[in-house]
């Protein structure tokens, strides 16, 4: 079986760190010419289709988005929100992280972005206020998990266009997983500030402050209300709001904060086209990639191969589940979607699985990959931020990748619960 050996292969060269979009492109143009040369004239046709797809202007609508509001203020403001909220709770500061990572996510989608940012405000000053550093470090990594879960996601917005599921489906189903990762993590780090007494210094917030508080950052909270509540009632698409949450953030940026210049902007728009022409050079190699193995009936062929596991969904759904979680550890989470969903979504199909459902569980996986060793891409941006190496994090970090598995069991093996949402939306 030639494709097997082409499957082999391309998980080989992303081991060897040959980039995914080259990879992917290499073994299907080799495939197609070794079932028959003439079918190579789809090449073209099929790159041009793949990214042609009004649904996938989006991404880079987000990535500008994020970028903006990275730069123009927003971001801190909600972090000095969230201090307000939750300084008299032990742990607060950990606290501040997560909820920022919760926000943050409702802003941009991407865990990164989140940890990037995120980390590079507030670990200077949880070590200053005495937090352990293999803590604070694996908290920020593991908290931008939520980033690609709660809505808008870009890692959501890229399975519904592969899949063809609907983008405000995935987006409603994916608020009540979030919330759950956030919720684990928040009552670890409720346990973890209580043993060791982190409270946050001067704590005492009078009701001024905190409106003075709410005040400057009401225009940063009204954002994630307007893009999220939109989009799940239909207001408009997850496109349109794309195109509002760019002119939002460059209103309130330029004009209302005052933080980023219109010469600022120049430098925003150009690391958003890079970053963009990543991920849509890569979606254009997943659109042969899906071709090819849809030629040779691959899904069909791997369901063979499984035998009686391809019949029983809490048994496949196990299986993909170990292979996702593993293959997340050293492929990055967009390049694992496009690598995954047209391997995957026409098996759960088979055996009666709901593809909104299949996106979730995929995108949980994907992300928590983003924390595990040895390859986590999150850990090693927090590491660099903190300047100090990823083993450091270990004592902390598997708790709570744990707790984000119990939560990968949950979104897997209680569909009812996290379906409920949309279900209920739809009647």
């Amino acid at each position: 079986m030639l494709w097997l050996g082409l499957i082999i292969l391309l998980f080989i060269l992303i081991i060897a760190r040959v980039p995914v979009a080259f990879a992917m492109a290499f073994i299907s143009v080799v495939g197609i010419a070794a079932n028959d040369f003439s079918l190579l004239s789809n090449v073209p046709r099929n790159i041009f289709s793949g990214v042609n797809s009004f649904t996938l202007v989006a991404i880079p609508l987000f990535i500008l988005a994020g970028e903006i509001m990275a730069k123009g203020g927003i971001s801190q403001r909600l972090i000095d929100f969230s201090k307000i909220i939750v300084g008299p709770i032990p742990g607060g500061l950990a606290l501040v992280v997560i909820i920022s990572s919760v926000f943050f996510s409702a802003l941009t989608g991407t865990a990164i972005a989140a940890a990037a940012a995120i980390g590079g405000m507030l670990i200077p000053t949880m070590l200053k206020e005495g937090y352990d550093q293999g803590f604070t470090t694996s908290l920020i990594a593991t908290s931008s998990t939520i980033g690609p879960i709660i809505p808008p996601s870009i890692v959501l917005i890229l399975y519904g266009v592969i899949a063809s599921v609907s983008i405000s489906d995935l987006f409603i189903t994916g608020i009540l997983p979030g919330v759950l990762m956030a919720l684990g993590l928040a009552a670890y780090s409720i346990i973890i500030g209580k043993k060791h007494g982190y409270v946050i210094k001067g704590n005492k917030v009078s009701f001024k402050t905190f409106m003075l508080s709410l005040k400057d950052a009401i225009l940063a909270l009204l954002m994630p209300v307007i893009i999220i509540g939109g989009i799940i009632s239909g207001i408009f698409t997850a496109t349109e709001s794309g195109v509002i949450a760019v002119f939002y953030a460059l209103i309130i940026s330029i004009f209302v904060y005052k933080e980023i210049s219109v010469k600022d902007l120049w430098n925003v728009l150009k690391n958003s086209a890079g970053t963009t022409a990543g991920i849509i050079f890569l979606i254009a190699s997943a659109s042969v990639f899906i071709w090819y193995i849809n030629y040779e009936s691959i899904p069909g062929q791997l369901m063979d191969l499984m035998g009686f596991a391809a019949d029983n969904p809490i048994l496949l759904l196990l299986i993909i589940n170990i292979i996702l979680l593993l293959a997340g550890t050293f492929i990055d989470t967009i390049s694992a979607v496009t690598i995954f969903t047209p391997l995957f979504a026409p098996m759960v199909l088979a055996v009666g699985i709901d593809p909104v459902h299949f996106g979730i569980i995929l995108a949980v996986n994907l992300t928590i990959g983003m924390v595990t060793p040895p390859l986590g891409v999150c850990l090693f941006v927090v590491s660099s931020i903190a300047k100090q190496k990823v083993p450091i994090m270990f004592k902390h970090l598997f708790p709570q990748v744990g707790i984000l598995i119990a939560v990968l069991v949950i979104v897997t093996y209680m569909p009812g619960l996290i379906m409920f949402p949309v279900e209920w939306m739809s009647r």
